[in-house]
């Protein structure tokens, strides 16, 4: 497990649990990492939610399909982010969503029960990684929040240009990379590709926005 650590620090489920306390942790935890291709479905929609998932490598994906097959991203996560905390908090008998790999990598996973439910040892630092996971619940409450501001827009213009701002304050400059192709920017707004692709086209020819593939700039 030493060699993950540089990305575990960054975790925020193990915000101020010294090295040497991590490494305990995670045995007395039974965590395990796995490596999963490119597309794998780590947790699939109406499978039981029990694991909290790390991302170590690689990137993640949390998605959710409805009744008419319309494919919708939530969010996407790279290295040392958590997934699936609540709906195992929560011990949701079907998750209602997937989970799958955008990028071939390697993923921890902690049966939560191990974490909410502390072990005979009695370990100090498990207060703090309980803490911790109540914050990053809270955390992922408020981004919730925030993306169902952006998709409860009217229009698909009012949509980008909601998202965009949100991205430009997150990099602090008015020029920024976003993790989402056209498909995936249109799955995560809830628009149509083509009408996202117009507005993108129309937004540019007016000098509100450039772009070049993923990249964009705020002009205006």
């Amino acid at each position: 497990m030493k060699k993950y650590l540089k990305v575990l620090k960054k975790c925020p489920l193990f915000t101020e649990i010294e090295e040497e306390d991590l490494l305990r942790m995670l045995v007395c935890l039974g965590a395990r990492v796995e490596f999963f291709d490119k597309k794998y479905t780590v947790f699939s929609e109406g499978s039981p939610a029990k694991f909290i998932g790390i991302v170590l490598s690689g990137s993640v994906q949390i998605v959710q399909v409805d009744y008419y097959g319309n494919r919708s991203i939530l969010s996407e996560l790279s290295a040392s982010e958590v997934f699936a905390e609540a709906f195992a908090c929560a011990e949701t008998p079907a998750l209602p969503v997937s989970v799958i790999m955008c990028e071939p990598g390697e993923v921890m996973l902690i049966d939560c029960s191990h974490i909410l439910h502390t072990c005979h040892n009695h370990c100090g630092f498990h207060q703090t990684l309980i803490f911790n996971l109540m914050k990053d619940l809270a955390m992922k409450t408020i981004i919730f929040h925030q993306r169902v501001e952006i998709t409860s827009k009217r229009t698909t213009r009012e949509k980008l240009l909601a998202y965009l701002n949100v991205q430009s304050q997150k990099a602090g400059k008015d020029s920024f990379d976003i993790p989402f192709d056209r498909q995936e920017l249109a799955d995560f707004l809830v628009v149509d590709r083509s009408g996202l692709s117009a507005e993108i086209g129309k937004l540019k020819k007016e000098g509100v926005i450039d772009v070049e593939k993923n990249h964009f700039t705020l002009l205006m």
